[in-house]
């Protein structure tokens, strides 16, 4: 076990050593942050400073995490230095777990290093909607919104449902969440695309298999200090009583908001708040959230274009498998990262595949 140790250890000062976050730059850069936020003149221009202190944020986010790994693993290093000096077996083997926990960590860093993307640190809107299969497409929208739901709480992010169309028999037609957290599009981006289940329906009395199909899409959060231009004459507001539960105010109050972007036809919809006004600010934070990502995506694709890159092209949009029948099987086809454990995916655990696709198609 000592030799094990001695081994794992060597591997993660390697890796703690080689620079692969290139910490120095960015603790440079926040010392200099923090130096103007204690200038005296610091909050004389308000908006700068917001700017100033988010940059500074999403740095620390980097150093703060890594540096308190590092002191893990120096204080483990030292400790099994003394425990095998003692031959405590009952120590090295919890400094062992220990270093398993470090290690776990350090490769969870090295998949943020490839959120380097320009929207990627944002909070993210992720909606789920319902395609061929009916009811049964319906339902899968659900026991998706469930899933993402579960996979956000154990990322210890804030889920807020925006918006919600109920299926005429059960599920839901969509489903719109927000995730607020750190990089919450730069991971949740991976699940864009077409789900696909397989599972023996329990809406046919015949109990036949059935395939369905559900879209997701995920837009990033656009905050204020990114300035998006909509005219108000390229927008239609239409608002309309909201649906399901929400007591006598909801239901006696045209207080849903959906607006349309007649330019680009995009349709962005929100009924989870009391107040009108409310539901309307949240569209207007998705819209321009879809049109800068229109803009983003515009722009890399043109660079790709200059540059000559080809674009892998997947068979049709669809990105995963979920087979409940006749056997259990969760496949990725972009990644090819497969679980049989179909329970457990649905129940949250999905980071295997999400950072499969970011180590194979993150920046």
């Amino acid at each position: 076990m000592i030799f094990k140790c001695a081994l794992k250890t060597w591997k993660i000062e390697s890796f703690i050593c080689g620079g692969i976050f290139d910490l120095a730059s960015k603790e440079t850069q926040v010392k200099a942050f923090e130096a103007e936020m204690e200038e005296s003149s610091f909050w004389d221009n308000n908006e700068a400073a917001q700017k100033i202190i988010a940059a500074c944020n999403d740095l620390r986010a980097w150093t703060i995490p890594y540096n308190a790994l590092k002191q893990r693993f120096v204080n483990v290093k030292e400790l099994l230095e003394e425990a095998a000096e003692l031959g405590d077996e009952g120590l090295i083997q919890e400094l062992w777990e220990e270093l398993d926990l470090i290690e776990s960590n350090l490769k969870e860093l090295e998949i943020r290093k490839m959120l380097s993307g320009e929207l990627d640190s944002k909070n993210a809107f992720l909606s789920i909607n319902a395609g061929a299969g009916g009811t049964e497409a319906c339902d899968w929208v659900q026991m998706l919104a469930r899933m993402y739901q579960r996979w956000a709480a154990k990322k210890e992010w804030k889920v807020e449902l925006i918006d919600t169309v109920e299926g005429d028999v059960a599920g839901s037609k969509s489903i719109t969440f927000k995730f607020t957290g750190p990089f919450a599009y730069g991971y949740s981006k991976a699940e864009k695309g077409v789900h696909r289940l397989v599972r023996i329906s329990p809406f046919d009395s015949n109990a036949k298999r059935h395939t369905s199909f559900a879209s997701v899409d995920v837009i990033p959060e656009i905050t204020d200090d990114i300035l998006i231009e909509i005219k108000p004459d390229d927008i239609r507001v239409d608002t309309f009583r909201a649906s399901g539960a929400g007591g006598q105010h909801v239901n006696r109050t045209d207080s849903a908001v959906r607006i349309t972007h007649l330019p680009t036809g995009i349709v962005v919809s929100c009924q989870a708040q009391r107040s009108q006004l409310q539901n309307k600010e949240a569209c207007f934070k998705m819209l321009r959230s879809k049109l800068y990502e229109l803009e983003v995506t515009a722009r890399e694709n043109a660079l790709k274009e200059i540059g000559g890159e080809k674009k892998e092209i997947a068979w049709g949009s669809q990105i995963r498998n979920y087979v409940f029948q006749p056997y259990t099987l969760v496949k990725d086809t972009r990644t090819k990262v497969e679980c049989g454990n179909i329970q457990a995916v649905m129940d949250g655990e999905i980071d295997e595949f999400v950072n499969a696709y970011l180590m194979e198609f993150g920046e």
